[in-house]
């Protein structure tokens, strides 16, 4: 088995531009500052730097790749939206949409980070790697076809996807989005269509708050959305993914899995108010690892998205691909000690596993 690892020095040089404060610098250094912005490059490359210092790095086969192209944007976003962007980013960078600031060359950038995981899903269908994690960045699961968001400026899971139907237009796609905010771009694109099936466990009303609730299902049922409450923590993520994520991709028989892989479920992530640890992705990884065996050949693609804590990604991530891989090499996780005490008493758990439950039923086919 082979896990392919694309990444490119660019996507770290990604940032919200003079618009969130950033300085501006020589064209082939670092830009100096994210402006203050959560979603910032340290998260990704810490996680890089930890894969280098254990050794785990040398388990995988690194490779980058050619950004998209226009035509391959084309696949799933507007005209209008590619052709305001790519002028916008000429002159200077700016926002388009909600929480979507980006300096000179972003339209570059983002087609760069969207080619990593066009990369992956191709080289996972080829059979040249057996998964792949692409380290995405600017992340892509709030992008909708006309309308950047939530730090999303191009779909990059769905051009991927797109581009790989063009090979083989029947390909049956299950995109699991375990990022904690509800993966809205996503859904938007694939809601009805019978060859996609989408899965989002998110916290519920956290981004935006105005999406993923469990009764938008589109035209034929392929979307489901498991929104859960503030405070879930390591056994509710299990439990649902147990319940309804794995029955769900058993019924659907995916040729390919594609997931959208955020860490910001993360117990210590200020963006979100749930309590999973590193372990917690580890067997996330584990379940849907074993899935991918069973239904479709092992071939799975895991999208760097979200995940904001600069001294903890790094160590989800780190246990996310040694799962992927196989690897033995292994990064202790030094906040193991601590996270116990943070996770729901006995009580509330309680109330998690009935919430996981009525969701369970709800999703249930009669």
């Amino acid at each position: 088995m082979t896990t392919g690892f694309y990444w490119d020095e660019r996507c770290f040089w990604f940032g919200g531009g003079y618009y969130a404060g950033m300085l501006p610098v020589g064209g082939l250094v670092q830009p100096m500052a994210s402006g203050g912005l959560p979603e910032n490059p340290e998260t990704k490359r810490r996680l890089k730097n930890l894969m280098d210092v254990t050794g785990l790095s040398a388990d995988l086969v690194h490779s980058a790749a050619d950004p998209v192209s226009h035509a391959a944007m084309a696949r799933v976003h507007t005209a209008d939206y590619l052709t305001t962007f790519k002028e916008t980013s000429d002159a200077g960078g700016g926002e388009l949409g909600r929480r979507t600031p980006f300096g000179p060359g972003g339209y570059e950038q983002a087609a760069v980070s969207a080619g990593l995981a066009q990369r992956a899903v191709a080289d996972v269908m080829a059979g040249r790697v057996t998964n792949a994690y692409a380290l995405s960045r600017p992340p892509g699961h709030h992008c909708l076809p006309d309308y950047p968001n939530g730090f999303c400026l191009l779909a990059n899971i769905a051009i991927a996807v797109e581009t790989a139907r063009v090979a083989q237009p029947d390909l049956k796609v299950a995109v699991l989005d375990w990022d904690i905010h509800h993966g809205n771009g996503t859904e938007a694109i694939f809601i009805n269509r019978p060859d996609t099936l989408t899965i989002s466990m998110h916290q519920e009303n956290n981004y935006p708050m105005d999406t993923g609730a469990a009764d938008v299902r589109g035209a034929d049922g392929s979307n489901i959305n498991i929104p859960l409450p503030p405070g879930s923590g390591h056994l509710t993520f299990l439990r649902a993914m147990d319940q309804i994520v794995l029955p769900a991709l058993d019924r659907f028989q995916p040729d390919l899995i594609v997931v959208a892989c955020g860490f910001d479920a993360a117990a210590i992530d200020p963006l979100s108010r749930t309590l999973a640890t590193a372990e917690t992705f580890a067997l996330l990884t584990d379940r849907i690892k074993d899935a991918a065996t069973r239904l479709c050949g092992g071939r799975l693609v895991l999208v760097h998205e979200g995940g904001y804590s600069e001294v903890y990604v790094p160590f989800c991530g780190h246990a996310t691909i040694q799962r992927l891989s196989g690897s033995g090499i292994v990064a202790e996780d030094p906040f193991a000690g601590t996270f116990p005490l943070r996770q729901p008493t006995e009580k509330f758990q309680a109330f998690l596993d009935n919430w996981v439950d009525d969701l369970t039923a709800f999703f249930t086919p009669a």
